[in-house]
C-alpha cells in the first residue's frame, strides 16, 4: 500500500461528469487496454510535471498498474475489481477527486466503457480551478480521448491472433 492514502469515500465527492463508449471486446481485454493506456499515459512527462505542479500527494508511478495502491502522477488506485471497476483518487491544493472506470458487458455482447469524475474544489481557489478545467470543457476533451484510446486498444488487441 502507498504511504499517503486519500481516506474518504469516494462516493461522497460530488459527481462531475460520466462519459461512456462502446467497445467491441471481451471485458478482460477493454481491462487490461485501459490499465495499460493509463499506464501509458501517466508515464508521460506532462501527468508528471502536472501534478508536481499541483502539489499533488502522489507524483511518481508505483506499483503493479490496475492494482489497489498502484500510484501514478496526481493518482492512487482505491478499488479494483477486476475486470470491472478501477477507481483512481486523488489530492492537490485547488482539489479531491476520483476517476471511476466501469466495465460492463451487454446483452449485445458490446462492453460498456465509462468514466466518472468525482471532485469537490474547496475555497476561492478550488473554483477558479473547477471554472478553468471543468468550465472550459477541458476535462471532458481529455475523458473522451481516454476513451477512444482504449477502445481503440482494445479492439486491436482483440483483433490479434492468439500467439
Amino acid at each position: 500500500m502507498p504511504d499517503r492514502i486519500i481516506d474518504i469515500p469516494l462516493e461522497s465527492l460530488p459527481f462531475i461528469d460520466e462519459r461512456f463508449i462502446d467497445v467491441a471486446a471481451r471485458p478482460e481485454t477493454v481491462w487490461r487496454a485501459m490499465v495499460k493506456e493509463i499506464d501509458t499515459m501517466a508515464r508521460g512527462t506532462r501527468w508528471g510535471r502536472a501534478a508536481k505542479g499541483l502539489r499533488c500527494v502522489h507524483t511518481e508511478t508505483k506499483g503493479e498498474p490496475g492494482q489497489i495502491g498502484w500510484t501514478l502522477p496526481g493518482f492512487v488506485a482505491t478499488r479494483s475489481v477486476e475486470p470491472g471497476v478501477l477507481a483512481l483518487m486523488g489530492k492537490h491544493r485547488f482539489a479531491t477527486y476520483a476517476l471511476i472506470v466501469t466495465i460492463l458487458e451487454k446483452p449485445s455482447g458490446l462492453v460498456l466503457l465509462s468514466l466518472q469524475t468525482r471532485a469537490e474544489f474547496p475555497g476561492r481557489k478550488g473554483r477558479l480551478y473547477r471554472n478553468a478545467v471543468i468550465g472550459t470543457r477541458g476535462h471532458v476533451v481529455v475523458v473522451k480521448g481516454m476513451l477512444r484510446r482504449i477502445r481503440r486498444r482494445a479492439e486491436r488487441a482483440r483483433a490479434r491472433p492468439p500467439v
